[in-house]
Order: C-alpha cells, then sequence, then structure tokens
C-alpha cells in the first residue's frame, strides 16, 4: 500500500501489532506488550520520535541478534539503597522497568534509592519508567546515556549522546510534573523524523559536518546535535555519562553502540533508576498541597508577551494524550511503510482495525 499522508491509528492496535511482532523475535509475550506499549505511549504523549517508528530499527537489531530477548539480568552488587545491575544485553524497557521496580523497593525500606544499569539497550522514552513511582507516592528519578550524537561544547564531532534525564513528582489535585528531556536542544530521533518528511529543522538544534550550523535535517544527520544551554548541557551531558557509564561499567560517549549504524555489537547502554520515598522526609499530603500550590501559581502568572498559557513539565504531554486517546494516533507516511514492511516480512497482519 502505498501511503502519502498522515494516517490515524488506534493505540490498542498499534500496541497489539508491535507486541504480535516482537514475539515474533522469541520474546515472551509479557515483555512484548511492554515494550509495544513504551513506544505507543511516547506516541500519545506526542514524543513520536520514541514511538512505533523505532520499531523498524528494534526488529532488525534483533534480527542480527545484538539484542537479548530473554535475558538473565543480575544483581552484581546491593546494599538496602543501592545495587548494580546486569542487563544482560536485554531490551532496554526490560531491564529498565525492573530497575525502577528494584528502585522503588530499596526506597520504601531506606528512603531513597539509586540502581546503576549496564549492558542495557535503547529503552525509549526515559518518563515512561520515572512514573511508575507516582502511585507509590515516590519522585522517580531515571538517567541514560546514548550513542554519540552530541558535539561537546566547543567542538563540532560528536561525542555524547543525547543522554536523557527524567524526573516525575506526584500531586494532589494537579497534574504530576513530569520532567523528561535530553541533554540537547532536541532528541536525535526528531533529527530523523524531519529527514524523513523532509522538513527543515530550527536553527540551533544542530550543526552539519563542517560544524556549521544547519536548518537541513539530512546535513544534520552526518554532523551533529548542539547540546542544550551552550556549556551548561554539555557539562551536564558529561556528568550523566559518568553516573550512568563510567560508574557502572557501561559504555560511555562513543563507544556506547549506535542504534542505527553499528549493527555488528550491542550497544551496552548504561542507565540509572532511582526512587525518593516522600514518606520519609515529610507528610505525603503536605508535600503533595504544597506541590498543587506551587503548580496554581506558576500557572497564574502574567504571561510573557505572545504567550498564551504557562506549562510546566509534563503538561503538554498529558494533554497531547488524552487528545490522542480519542482522536488517534497520527503517523507520517515514511513510519506507516515501515510498518507495513514489517507486516510482510513476519507474517503479523495489517489490519484496518488498526486506523481510528
Amino acid at each position: 500500500m502505498n501511503v502519502k499522508s498522515t494516517q490515524f491509528f488506534n493505540p490498542e492496535g498499534l500496541k497489539e501489532f508491535c507486541s504480535a511482532l516482537l514475539q515474533k523475535m522469541k520474546f515472551p509475550p509479557e515483555d512484548a506488550d511492554l515494550i509495544a506499549e513504551s513506544l505507543v505511549t511516547a506516541n500519545l504523549r506526542g514524543v513520536d520520535s520514541h514511538g512505533v517508528a523505532r520499531m523498524a530499527v528494534y526488529m532488525q537489531r534483533l534480527q542480527k541478534k545484538l539484542v537479548n530477548p530473554k535475558p538473565e539480568i543480575t544483581v552484581l552488587q546491593e546494599t538496602s539503597a543501592m545495587a548494580l545491575v546486569d542487563g544482560d544485553n536485554g531490551s532496554g524497557q526490560v531491564v529498565a522497568k525492573m530497575a525502577m521496580e528494584l528502585a522503588m523497593r530499596k526506597a520504601r525500606e531506606s528512603g531513597l534509592s539509586l540502581i546503576g544499569i549496564r549492558n542495557s539497550n535503547h529503552f525509549g522514552a526515559t518518563a515512561f519508567f520515572t512514573v511508575m513511582a507516582l502511585e507509590k507516592d515516590m519522585i522517580g528519578i531515571a538517567l541514560a546515556n546514548s550513542y554519540a550524537t552530541v558535539a561537546p561544547w566547543g567542538a563540532r564531532t560528536p561525542y555524547f549522546g543525547t543522554n536523557p534525564l527524567s524526573v516525575a513528582v506526584p500531586t494532589g489535585q494537579e497534574l504530576p510534573v513530569i520532567l523528561d528531556m535530553a541533554t540537547s536542544v532536541a532528541a536525535w530521533g526528531k533529527i530523523i523524523l524531519a529527514a524523513q518528511k523532509g522538513e527543515p529543522i530550527p536553527a540551533g538544534w544542530a550543526i552539519d559536518a563542517d560544524g556549521e550550523v544547519t536548518t537541513d535535517a539530512a546535513k544534520a544527520l552526518h554532523g551533529a546535535l548542539m547540546p542544550f544551554g551552550g556549556p551548561k548541557g554539555s557539562g551536564i551531558s558529561l556528568i550523566i555519562d559518568v553516573f550512568v557509564g563510567i560508574l557502572t561499567g557501561a559504555s560511555y560517549g562513543p563507544y556506547v553502540g549506535d542504534l542505527y549504524k553499528n549493527m555488528d555489537r550491542p550497544q551496552n547502554v548504561g542507565q540509572m533508576m532511582g526512587a525518593i520515598d516522600i514518606g520519609r522526609f515529610t507528610d505525603v499530603n503536605e508535600f503533595k498541597n504544597r506541590m498543587d500550590t506551587m503548580v496554581r501559581e506558576i500557572k497564574a502568572l502574567p504571561t510573557a508577551k505572545g504567550v498564551n498559557e504557562v506549562f510546566l513539565p509534563g503538561e503538554i504531554e498529558i494533554h497531547n494524550q488524552q487528545r490522542r486517546e480519542k482522536e488517534g494516533i497520527p503517523l507520517p507516511p515514511a513510519t506507516v511503510s515501515d510498518l507495513q514492511k514489517l507486516s510482510s516480512e513476519y507474517g503479523v497482519p495489517w489490519s484496518n482495525n488498526l486506523l481510528k
């Protein structure tokens, strides 16, 4: 089928389709469901760069046996407040979920915890794991490194990954605060999507191979992303790589396997999951009430010229999810084409029921 325009898809249908594909690659059903849910949730939240557009490269790496669908995840070091986990080259989503669950159990015992991870893989959108802490009345924290796409401040050659961080904070009546950000100006996946669509990117996102600022997404793919905030973002990216790469024994910087280019070796991504038990510091209800007050105060501030509303971290994504659950998930022709090819290649039916 030759798709020429954006189509809207049923979220549940997409989850089932992606899970069926992953089960063809020997994932246990519950793990396949988890990965599919993480990707579709990213699409629902409007983070399309980390959604089902990643299925094609996931399947390619699985086909080349670069990801272990049935890992034996082990805890190498452990105290009441920390652990070092070896992911056995498993799917990043599977390894990270296990680590966040461990972090929350330890935080309940010790007040807070950090779980370092090595021998993992790309795990999708970082907030997928930090929001797990919200229903436990905890603050969730997640850090990760990635393959080199970001030039350190002053350089023109990629060294760091987009090295994301996420913090999810519960509230009472207001929407939770969910920070999820790359330490680059934009995510690499957004450059890939723009190149697929033939769309320009904003000036300041990336440089070309000669170190010149470019708005051409195709040229940016051969250059590098810029760190957010100049030297500040570059410094934060470095520190994240120290925490999740050097400290854990995972790869770091340019030694992390490129998700797209290094089809001959595992990624050995480093990640870190953390949890803080709010009740160990203060009364949970008082904390949530104070968070509500902060959110309302910020939302009530006078807006700057040309701005209609002040948004807090995660607010736009929650609104996106509410809308897309009703209207469906919009997918561009390139992504639809990739999914249809996977359908044909792996014998997973492509049904019109997928469409909203």
